[in-house]
């Protein structure tokens, strides 16, 4: 899900050289604080913090399949609005994961312990988010810190994801389809490589339900587990940039399977358990790659501005 053919139009150009030199300009905000050296993907962070000592929450933003911490800034302006809010933002990348294994537990929890002593912040007003699976970790990390407290160093205030599978039952399949048909060059690429990870890491989901389902952050099979039950009281987004002609003409995949099939089954659960604040954020057309391509797996699809007045109202509600 990583290329498109569609251009961005010349008239944003302006406007993306401007957000690019804006980005420039600020990067030296962005602190890289090692934990573990040894780690290329998982063994540090980037913290972007306000200025002054007033930090009032953090967001936690989490990279996509394969990329790292520092390739989550370029493509987003979260963290800078996040600062004019007093909020700090935290970059960590799980490398090549979809879910949250123990392993990348241990090391989400040493990045926010680090946070939580560096940064002398309150444990109870952390963010979770993620892009694509990202969000995946993120969530099911959030619902390990409710199932779990005493083992967590946090709860969460709130998370969300973007344009994130969020069932490992589910995106397998896709994954698996994508990679028989060859429809797509990309597609069938990224599949390749995600079913390599993924069965080397615990084998193919279907037949080791056990293992995944306690990996997962959701199932859209109610009989293989139901995590969601963790997320009934937690302020929830996930963000979509809903564009079906976009993923026929450049994928040849229809909503079947799609991130936002699963996501909409999801938040239709927890709305139906109570959680009003669990909302399915869809947009149209509003992704668009750092370099200008159209894409709506994008961390565009995100407002900012209004993502960071969201955080804020929940603050207030504590």
């Amino acid at each position: 899900m990583q290329s498109s053919e569609t251009k961005l139009p010349k008239h944003y150009l302006l406007s993306l050289f401007l957000a690019l030199i804006t980005f420039s300009s600020q990067a030296q905000n962005l602190n890289k604080h090692v934990l573990n050296p040894n780690d290329d993907y998982s063994g540090y962070y980037y913290a972007a913090a306000p200025k002054g000592d007033s930090i009032v929450a953090v967001l936690v933003l989490l990279a996509g399949f394969g990329q790292k911490a520092e390739d989550t800034p370029p493509e987003t302006k979260l963290h800078l609005v996040a600062a004019k809010k007093n909020v700090l933002t935290v970059f960590f990348a799980a490398g090549n994961k979809l879910y949250a294994d123990s392993v990348t537990c241990l090391n989400l929890n040493r990045v926010i312990n680090d946070v939580l002593s560096r940064y002398h912040v309150n444990k109870n007003t952390f963010v979770l988010a993620g892009f694509s699976a990202g969000g995946m970790v993120a969530l099911r990390y959030a619902e390990l810190c409710l199932q779990y407290p005493a083992s967590y160093p946090i709860k969460p205030l709130a998370a969300f994801t973007v344009d994130s599978p969020l069932d490992i039952f589910t995106i397998y399949e896709q994954l698996e389809e994508s990679a028989a048909n060859h429809y797509s060059e990309p597609a069938y690429e990224e599949a390749e490589r995600a079913i390599a990870h993924i069965k080397a890491d615990h084998g193919v989901p279907r037949e080791h339900p056990a293992i995944y389902t306690k990996l997962t952050a959701f199932c859209m099979d109610k009989s293989l587990g139901q995590n969601e039950v963790w997320l009934k009281k937690l302020p929830l987004r996930v963000y979509h940039d809903v564009d079906i002609a976009w993923r026929i003409v450049n994928r040849h995949q229809t909503v079947h399977r799609s991130n936002y099939e699963v996501s909409a089954e999801l938040i239709n659960r927890l709305q139906l358990m109570g959680n009003l604040k669990a909302e399915f954020m869809q947009s149209f057309k509003t992704g668009y790659r750092a370099n200008g391509q159209r894409h709506p797996h994008s961390w565009s699809i995100v407002n900012e501005t209004e993502c960071l007045q969201w955080i804020h109202s929940l603050l207030q509600a504590q």
